[in-house]
């Protein structure tokens, strides 16, 4: 497997067996390690890979960088899979090709104070190629890529492509403030406007704030769940 090749900044960090590269990710994040650093692991059943970012802004606004990994595998995939194949985001993380459950993206940081400036963000990501051991359709709310007729991707090329358009949308949302990456992310969100249950919210996904913060309408009040809550320990 050749190793991947990425834009300036951006290091790769492999990892191997059932080292998870989220964890990779943090663990060198906590010693110290510059942001840029990719770490990941691809096997035949998973592509999993994590960026470390360390945005210098307050961590209510540097969640951004989740909804930008979103947009860009949402970006990165296609460019790469058939015409046909669709691409869509969950608030909470999940990804969805074709109205299947894929993957998802995962996010930790070096605190929770949404004041505060994080010394680092780290966003992880997981996509199953395929099921080892179970017959396409075994479930009809998750899939894999090789189900969705991307058999043909070299996942190196998809992590690049990932990394790639993530820079894209950091580097808008940086420029030009929070705007183009809202009204992208709308575009590729995930039953808008049907009933949801988001962070034990149960109603109506109305759309999110300028923080993107999910709005969930629940009869005559709109709650908001704040994107910090993703946050794992």
């Amino acid at each position: 497997m050749n190793a991947p090749l990425f834009p300036p900044l951006f290091r790769p960090e492999p990892v191997a067996g059932r080292i998870d590269p989220f964890e990779r990710a943090r663990a060198l994040a906590v010693a110290g390690t510059d942001p840029g650093v990719v770490a990941y692991n691809v096997s035949s059943e998973a592509l999993r890979a994590a960026i470390i970012f360390a945005p210098e802004v307050p961590l209510e606004d540097a969640m951004a960088v989740l909804p930008a990994c979103g947009v860009g595998f949402q970006n990165a995939l296609g460019s790469l899979a058939p015409p046909e194949v669709a691409v869509h985001l969950e608030w909470g993380g999940a990804i969805r090709v074709n109205g299947a459950r894929c993957g998802h993206l995962a996010v930790a940081a070096s605190g929770k104070q949404a004041g505060a400036e994080p010394d680092w963000i780290v966003t992880g990501l997981h996509i199953d190629l395929r099921h080892a051991g179970d017959a396409p359709g075994w479930n009809p709310d998750r899939t894999a890529l090789v189900e969705e007729g991307c058999a043909e991707i070299d996942p190196v090329t998809l992590l690049e492509a990932w990394v790639r358009h993530t820079l894209y949308w950091i580097n808008r949302w940086t420029d030009e403030g929070v705007a183009p990456l809202h009204a992208e992310w709308r575009g590729l969100a995930h039953k808008m406007g049907e009933a949801v249950d988001i962070g034990g919210r149960k109603g109506t996904f109305v759309g999110i704030d300028e923080k993107f913060g999910a709005l969930v309408r629940d009869g005559a009040t709109t709650h908001l769940v704040a994107l910090i809550d993703l946050l794992e320990d």
